[in-house]
């Protein structure tokens, strides 16, 4: 299964790109993951428009202030049923500073909050990123989880 993370904008602050460097890394060992920043603040219809169009075809997950809090178990849960049906490509998505439209969030086949609190969008990838890395450890039985 392929990970395809889009996001708008660049990460620019030296901390978060030192962060995705990091679990970028740490990725390579369990999964295909791929960040795609090529798109700069538009405004939520175009950002969500441009983010529909990359995620064509995909098993979407919006990210968003809004969505259900899963725990990493419920995380790992997911990604254990769309590896056991054959799921190729999922993409999750980042929006902008005005977030998604109601568009895509109902296209979206899951939304998903990483927490309650407003989070700058650098960071918000590296705690992705971070979770990714985290349910992959856990699914193979790796001490790197711990409940």
């Amino acid at each position: 299964m392929k990970w395809e993370i889009g996001a708008i904008g660049s990460p620019s602050l030296k901390y978060a790109k030192a962060g995705i460097a990091e679990y970028e890394k740490r990725l390579q060992r369990y999964a295909k993951v791929s960040l795609t920043t090529r798109w700069k603040e538009q405004g939520s219809e175009k950002n969500s428009q441009n983010l529909l169009d990359f995620s064509n075809g995909a098993l979407r997950i919006a990210l968003d202030e809004r969505g259900e809090l899963w725990s990493t178990r419920e995380f790992a849960s997911h990604v254990s049923d769309w590896q056991m049906n054959g799921v190729k490509r999922v993409t999750l998505l980042i929006g902008g500073a005005d977030g998604h439209t109601p568009a895509l969030r109902e296209q979206a086949d899951h939304v998903i909050s990483l927490s309650r609190f407003t989070m700058q969008h650098e960071l918000a990838l590296v705690v992705l990123l971070e979770q990714i890395y985290r349910v992959h450890t856990l699914l193979r039985g790796e001490p790197y989880h711990r409940d």
